[in-house]
């Protein structure tokens, strides 16, 4: 319970602060607005696809990519200021010699992650949806599942390396850097998952990623969660 505190009170410090500048949260909503309006310039609103179903434009054939290019990209404004404010603050030494496992400290930081990018989350999805004619209202619980899957892989992996990136001079170009290779197998995952939702499941295929997306999870969970107080160490 003493270790649930702490990390309780890692989120509620990590919020209020977002709260109270809206920096990340800002920055994440206007790139990710330029994401999905430039994938709409470059390809075209009524570009057809030969792959596509019929009356489908290859917008509207290529969404459950871009969206997950748009979550993986703006989320890592996000990830990257985890840490950042400990450093301007100078409170990054004050989470080392915090009392307790060093877990509490992951837990809270990847739960604030996660609320941050859902946040974002619940105005990308619809948003692109409208903007590149997608009906989703009949599939959204099943979609939000996947995004919450795919968003927990990412968030956990992005945590841990904004944790060991910290000190770095160039922690803004190592993060991704670093970030990237490990969670393809979650993008892969989540985009198929994506798709089966979005275009139909007729071999019943769906299922099969969900739990192939959770098993990755897991994995990275346990190993970022218990390698995370030497990433932590100065």
């Amino acid at each position: 319970m003493g270790d649930l505190r702490r990390a309780m009170a890692l989120v509620r410090k990590d919020l209020l602060t977002e709260r109270r500048s809206k920096a990340a949260f800002n920055a994440m909503a206007f790139f990710a607005a330029m994401v999905l309006f430039i994938f709409s310039f470059a390809l075209g609103p009524d570009a057809p696809s030969m792959s596509a179903g019929p009356g489908q434009t290859l917008l509207q054939y290529l969404w459950p990519g871009l969206l997950w290019v748009a979550i993986f990209f703006t989320g890592i404004l996000s990830l990257s200021r985890s840490f950042q404010i400990e450093i301007e603050s100078g409170g990054l030494e004050a989470l080392r010699l915090y009392p307790g496992d060093k877990k509490a400290v992951f837990a809270g930081k990847l739960v604030a992650n996660m609320i941050v990018l859902g946040a974002m989350e619940l105005i990308l999805v619809p948003v692109s949806a409208v903007l590149y004619n997608i009906d989703l209202w009949t599939k959204l619980p099943a979609l939000m599942g996947v995004v919450l899957l795919g968003t927990l892989g990412f968030a956990a992996v992005g945590t841990f390396y904004a944790a060991l990136t910290s000190n770095l001079r160039a922690r803004d170009v190592m993060l991704p850097v670093l970030l990237f290779p490990i969670i393809v197998p979650v993008v892969v995952a989540a985009v198929k998952a994506t798709t089966l939702v979005v275009r139909g499941d007729p071999m019943g295929e769906l299922w099969t990623w969900l739990r192939i997306l959770g098993l990755i999870d897991i994995v990275l969970l346990t190993v970022c969660t218990l390698t995370f107080e030497f990433a932590i160490e100065d």
